[in-house]
């Protein structure tokens, strides 16, 4: 049995095959095998669990109809996780029609209620009070290892525009975790 998880994870050849064939036994194997990672991601990079499971639903929906545009040059983990993000990006655009709200004021309003700042450091709490644009770039850049380039071919945008949201983004999240580290400080042996 293989140690890896999430997107590392080996697709069984057979799988595969079965799923080209349309095979819905072989799709329930693919979502068993990736499901989890998919959602990890998509939480990670739009801090609402259900919109997160909306994303997964459309990945793998995506999925039976994209399988056959998997050309194998890259392990299909990674080609599943490629579809995630850009689900992901794209419901981050399809929101842009928000652009009129205060954003950060809305997410400040929302931490100042959110429970929990008097335990340990939750990274998703911090996470969620970042812009969604901001948690996006945050998470692929610092968790996924995407590049500025990458990223700016994603959100449509320049390189430096992906490099000052990222050094914002870093700043008010230790800006948040230096708020929280009195309240979480208190010594456990």
């Amino acid at each position: 049995m293989s140690s890896n998880t999430g997107f590392a994870q080996i697709l069984d050849l057979e799988i595969l095959a079965r799923a080209l064939r349309g095979d819905m036994a072989a799709f329930a194997d693919i979502y068993r095998l990736y499901g989890r990672a998919c959602y990890n991601l998509a939480l990670r990079l739009l801090g609402n669990a259900a919109t997160a499971e909306d994303i997964v639903q459309e990945v793998f929906l995506k999925l039976m109809s994209m399988l056959r545009s998997f050309r194998g040059e890259a392990p299909f983990g990674a080609w599943l996780k490629r579809l995630t993000v850009n689900a992901s990006i794209d419901f981050l655009r399809r929101e842009r029609r928000l652009d009129g709200v205060d954003a950060e004021a809305i997410l400040a309003q929302q931490a100042a209620i959110e429970p929990g700042a008097e335990q340990a450091i939750d990274v998703q709490v911090l996470l969620r009070q970042l812009s969604p644009r901001a948690r996006a770039v945050l998470v692929l850049h610092e968790l996924e290892g995407y590049t500025h380039k990458e990223m700016a071919s994603l959100f449509g945008q320049t390189e430096s525009y992906s490099k000052s949201l990222l050094a914002r983004s870093l700043q008010r999240l230790n800006a948040l975790v230096d708020a929280a580290a009195p309240t979480s400080s208190a010594d456990h042996v």
